[in-house]
């Protein structure tokens, strides 16, 4: 069944609050009538408050909540609007939810799902647009997602919420309004498994969130011309799947991975280090990395214009990468930057 990756975080919601009546869902604006891009739509109606609930904005407070009620032995899944809001709870997540298991001899889980909005629109500037997902991946005891699709979606957050370990789960919110086909019912994704999304011979993509549909659109077109990419949607980031990855570096022997946070200690910067430190004799160019620019990021539209990373940019670099002229390959962008449709209405 085609569904959007909002109604797909939504179904997994609902799923899981049916198979464990300890699961529970709060966080600012779960039951604002636009539901978080629509994603916890209903689920207050159908579960009630005690199990869906707005909270007061002190999101520090709102992570030890979590935490306490984790190891009391519910489930929570606690959404921050934008993940830029998250970052006053970094103690609670980093000293409370990633250590506990690993301080008290692993006996008591901490069953934490914290759902993070990452991405930009509308001129959101500095403090709203970050992706400062390699914070996360650097802290041992936490698991890290980003889905680029519907079906992770779903698939996903079911696996994630009922991991033993607190989860960090990335969505876009330029993918909540992307369709896949979805199957009905329960099923999971794994958290420590990539995917290749398509198969090729010349240059390995290792994408993550948004860049994976960038990337797939860049592989239909240069597809065209003979030049095959194998892309790898990451799916996860802590943990990474290096064995898929060094697989098909040894493969194609050229690198480039498509990331949405700056250059420095970023998940792209990672994967290509460790990759040319164990792979270098299989490696026939430097890698590439194609992240933001090493700067704040700007609020007007004049300056985003060539700040986020677009199918323009990624194709003119692997163009580079396979030694073909870029002149022999043409795409136009048809949206404007800082929106990704017509469909995208409204910050929250």
């Amino acid at each position: 069944m085609n569904r959007t990756f909002a109604e797909s975080v939504n179904e997994a919601l609902s799923l899981a609050m049916d198979i464990d009546q300890k699961v529970v869902a709060y966080g600012l604006g779960i039951s604002d009538p636009k539901a978080i891009f629509g994603t916890t739509l209903g689920l207050e109606e159908k579960y009630g408050k005690d199990r869906v609930f707005d909270m007061p904005v002190s999101e520090n407070a709102l992570t030890g909540v979590a935490v306490g009620m984790a190891i009391g032995g519910y489930k929570s899944i606690l959404t921050h609007q934008r993940l830029d809001f998250s970052i006053v709870s970094m103690d609670q997540i980093v000293n409370s939810a990633a250590k506990w298991f690993y301080m008290f001899g692993g006996r008591t889980p901490i069953p934490i799902v914290i759902r993070m909005i990452i991405g930009r629109g509308w001129g959101q500037g500095p403090t709203h647009a970050q992706a400062l997902h390699s914070w996360f991946a650097h802290i041992p005891g936490l698991k890290v997602v980003m889905p680029s699709n519907a079906y992770d979606a779903k698939g996903l957050l079911l696996e994630s919420i009922f991991d033993p370990n607190p989860v960090i789960f990335l969505e876009h919110r330029w993918l909540h309004n992307s369709i896949g086909i979805v199957p009905n019912g329960d099923y999971r994704v794994p958290i420590d498994k990539s995917k290749i999304v398509s198969k090729g011979s010349d240059i390995t993509i290792v994408s993550l969130s948004i860049m994976t549909p960038v990337a797939m659109t860049v592989n239909k077109i240069l597809a065209e011309k003979n030049i095959s990419l194998e892309v790898i949607d990451l799916i996860s980031i802590r943990p990474i799947d290096w064995d898929t990855i060094f697989s098909s570096v040894k493969k194609t022997g050229k690198l480039m991975v498509l990331d949405i946070s700056h250059p420095r200690a970023s998940v792209a910067s990672d994967i290509i280090a460790n990759t040319s430190s164990r792979l270098f004799k299989f490696l026939k160019e430097a890698p590439v990395s194609i992240c933001l620019p090493d700067h704040c990021i700007p609020t007007s539209y004049s300056l985003t214009e060539d700040f986020y990373p677009s199918v323009s940019k990624v194709m003119e670099e692997v163009l580079k990468l396979a030694k073909i002229q870029t002149s022999n390959v043409i795409f136009n962008e048809t949206n404007k930057h800082d929106i990704p449709g017509d469909w995208f209405k409204g910050p929250f």
